[in-house]
């Protein structure tokens, strides 16, 4: 990876991992980490003063980028009886249209929403493999290599987790033919994960895996891939989205999914499990001590009528959680975590459902979703701090909401009354990637993303 220039950031605020301060003066080296972060100075000559109040960009801890391109796709209504179950064949369709080009298109577009809506990284949990009929292309790694790509063009920071699918449901049962694209067996897997290992880290991606869920994989496949991956990057696993899931996972070993996960497999801080909606008072305890991160997508479990997680519980038990967008019918920092808070009111009848008494909500939530996306992104060092990746978020102090607050304020202005138009400038690994509110190829993306629509429609 190429040098970065070295330069030095003058916020007047900005919240550093001990808490605002003011007068900050943030020194980025040729590494593309802060190298120094010195409060109470006075901006010199060259040094570039920020236009807002910064804050660290967030680690969006799930996508399925092709997804983008479906939003919206899948709100005409059935029977009455719609679901995840129903949306999913709406998936298949999309899945079965489009191309690698098609895929890098929607992913670049996709990676610059998620950078305006305040986030840095992406954690891309990537199961199209294939081509439509199954047939892999003459690069097996094809279609990784075009979610590589388009990070590396749209500056955001990227953990790659290739995902291990090969079955239609609990017990090994066969796959359906829309399931075709997505699917291996546990040695042509491994070696998808060996060829991604050179390619990943020419873009400087992160990499891991990912087995889809309970459901796609028997217990001897995914014993086989713990132990034989040539990588030692986060892993991530759906669980426990929908209530039809637990039943079948009741009838197939008469255990629940987070409870059967927990019991069989060595779940550690470097698991994340993606929902986990429907757990047991025990269940919940249980994931909160084991160190692994709770992937929650308040927006999609939303959209497919999944559930409400059972955070509140989570939380005090000791729990880690972190946000993703999935399928993207969101793109915000401050959708996600505004719909987790708004999800627990609605279930309890009751306001500021996240934070102790005193405590700001949006600091609260903020703060905790950072540390747990850097978790399960698969990095060591969250916030404003040094040594830290200088990924950083500048607010719009144009904005009256930002300019009249200060301290936690801020952050409770941003999430709960203005969105994604209040992020103005975001930097990753010490480059700016958004300039007032635009990225520097943004046309050229769009103009991609556009044929791929017109495609779909």
């Amino acid at each position: 990876m190429p040098a970065f220039s070295a330069h030095r950031l003058f916020a007047a605020q900005a919240l550093l991992s001990t808490g605002w301060a003011e007068d900050v003066l943030i020194s980025v080296g040729g590494d593309g980490r802060i190298a120094a972060v010195e409060p109470g100075q006075v901006p010199a000559a060259g040094d570039e003063a920020t236009t807002g109040p910064v804050i660290p960009a967030m680690s969006n801890l799930h996508s399925h980028a092709f997804q983008r391109a479906m939003a919206g796709l899948a709100e005409v209504a059935g029977s009455g009886d719609d679901s995840f179950w129903t949306w999913r064949e709406t998936m298949y369709r999309t899945v079965g249209r489009v191309d690698p080009d098609d895929v890098e298109a929607i992913a670049a577009k996709l990676y610059v929403e998620m950078l305006k809506g305040g986030f840095g990284r992406v954690v891309e949990f990537h199961y199209l493999h294939h081509q439509a009929d199954g047939t892999p292309y003459a690069d097996p790694a094809e279609m990784s290599l075009r979610i590589l790509n388009a990070a590396h063009a749209t500056g955001i920071g990227l953990t790659h987790l290739p995902v291990f699918y090969a079955h239609a449901n609990f017990g090994g049962v066969a796959p359906n033919p829309g399931q075709r694209p997505f699917l291996h067996d546990p040695d042509r897997f491994l070696a998808l994960l060996q060829r991604l290992v050179p390619a990943s880290a020419r873009v400087g991606a992160e990499l891991g895996y990912a087995i889809h869920s309970l459901r796609a994989a028997t217990p001897g496949e995914m014993r086989t891939i713990l132990g034989e991956a040539p990588v030692s990057g986060p892993i991530h696993i759906h669980v426990a989205e929908q209530t039809r899931e637990v039943e079948d996972c009741l009838a197939w070993s008469g255990r629940r999914p987070v409870e059967w996960l927990l019991d069989e497999m060595p779940v550690d801080r470097r698991w994340c499990a993606i929902h986990a909606t429907h757990m047991t008072a025990q269940e919940t305890e249980r994931l909160a001590k084991s160190g692994a991160v709770a992937g929650l997508c308040p927006a999609t479990e939303a959209n497919l009528g999944d559930g409400i997680f059972p955070a509140t519980d989570f939380l005090a038990a000791g729990g880690r959680f972190g946000i993703g967008t999935d399928s993207h019918v969101a793109t915000s920092v401050a959708e996600e975590l505004r719909l987790l808070e708004y999800g627990q009111r609605l279930r309890d009848r009751r306001r500021n459902r996240l934070a102790a008494p005193g405590a700001s909500v949006g600091r609260t939530i903020f703060d905790a979703a950072l540390a747990g996306g850097t978790q399960a992104a698969g990095l060591g060092t969250a916030g404003i701090q040094v040594g830290a990746r200088a990924d950083l978020v500048v607010l719009d102090g144009a904005n009256p909401y930002v300019a009249a607050a200060s301290g936690n304020q801020i952050l409770d202005r941003w999430l709960f009354a203005l969105g994604g138009e209040a992020v103005r400038d975001v930097m990753v690994a010490g480059q700016w990637k958004i300039r007032n509110g635009r990225h520097d190829r943004e046309e050229d993306i769009d103009r991609a993303f556009a044929r791929v629509l017109s495609k779909l429609k």
